[in-house]
């Protein structure tokens, strides 16, 4: 079957490769919808990533398709079964999978990641089958349910901020998961304002209902740039640009009493400076939120089939398998779209 493969450092080659056979509990699915992802991007740039994949090794993790074999084990499915597959599963052992009530089995000690989305077909682990593949309804489409990966990490943090309806919140940012959190919490009844670069996508997180647009230029003085264009204060903000000066402006635009998430990832090994006279005296709340449970998954994926998020708005380009090495590079270089839909047939 024909594959994308990671080699290293912004390698990714377009090859024949051969069908791995089922293991036991596994299942292979006949992918037919595979999504870019910023995080790919990463991975592409650097070559590797620690936790989630180790070259050479068949690249992407967005994906929903169909199954098209079983192996022994795998209760409850069936060639022909509508699915979507999560990126990665929980052990169900560990200390932090044990602690039932406090849902944080994304850190769980001993994940599981899957990648593989940028081929045509792919082997989901037995784990992963038990725990993070899902069943579609018959009209969802697979555009629509690939996001659901994505869209769980925006969930996990849109609840550890405790969004309620008729805050007034900042996203900085406005790439694909800006737009997310934006669409989500609109749903929830959230005031959004929006901070961010490139008309097109400030024109979509308008569209998702963003209230207030806030172009920050060239990113520069990002504290100035919101300041002399916000109406009034934040209650919390999301930082989901990933860049440390960035986790800094984002303590600096919240009120007094408000919460900060900081959800982007930065680049490793940098660092941030905080005012700590600032953190303490007005009262401010700082989390982190990193990747989704099982529970999120399931939670992402009832937003999409009830019509909460579509992937119109938020995948506005389309690439043949062939073309991803080349167009890996082009978002390199500063292709802007949002997401991209990868046919994987071509």
């Amino acid at each position: 079957m024909k594959a994308a493969v990671l080699y290293g450092k912004e390698d990714v080659r377009v090859e024949e490769i051969e069908p791995k056979p089922l293991g036991q509990g596994e299942v292979r699915v006949r992918i037919e919808a595979a999504l870019t992802c910023g995080t790919d991007l990463k991975v592409f740039k650097r070559g590797y990533h620690a936790r989630m994949i180790v070259p050479p090794a068949v690249f992407g993790h967005e994906l929903a398709g169909v199954i098209s074999e079983t192996a022994p084990g795998a209760e409850g499915w069936r060639a022909g079964d509508r699915v979507v597959v999560a990126n990665s599963a929980p052990c169900g052992e560990c200390f932090y999978c044990r602690q039932a009530e406090r849902d944080q089995a994304n850190l769980c000690d001993d994940l599981l990641f899957l990648n593989g989305a940028y081929a045509e077909s792919i082997v989901v682990p037995a784990r992963l089958v038990e725990k993070n593949m899902l069943r579609l309804k018959p009209e969802t489409s697979f555009r629509d349910a690939a996001l659901v990966e994505p869209l769980a990490c925006v969930v996990q943090g849109l609840e550890e901020t405790a969004i309620r309806p008729g805050e007034r919140l900042l996203v900085l940012g406005a790439g694909p998961i800006g737009l997310m959190f934006v669409a989500l919490a609109k749903h929830l009844g959230a005031h959004i304002s929006v901070a961010g670069r490139r008309k097109p996508r400030l024109q979509a997180a308008s569209r998702l209902g963003a209230r207030e647009i806030i172009d920050v230029g060239d990113g520069v003085d990002l504290v100035k740039h919101v300041r002399k264009q916000q109406s009034a204060p934040f209650d919390a903000v999301i930082e989901a640009v990933g860049k440390p000066e960035a986790w800094e402006a984002a303590t600096q635009l919240v009120r007094k009493g408000g919460r900060v998430n900081f959800f982007g990832g930065c680049p490793s090994g940098t660092s941030v400076s905080l005012d700590t006279g600032l953190l303490h005296y007005s009262n401010l709340t700082l989390l982190a939120s990193f990747h989704h449970t099982p529970r999120t998954i399931r939670r992402a994926l009832e937003h999409i089939e009830n019509g909460v998020i579509h992937s119109r708005d938020f995948v506005d380009g389309e690439s043949s398998l062939s073309d991803l090495p080349a167009l890996l590079k082009a978002m390199t270089a500063g292709n802007h779209a949002v997401k991209t839909f990868i046919d994987v047939r071509e």
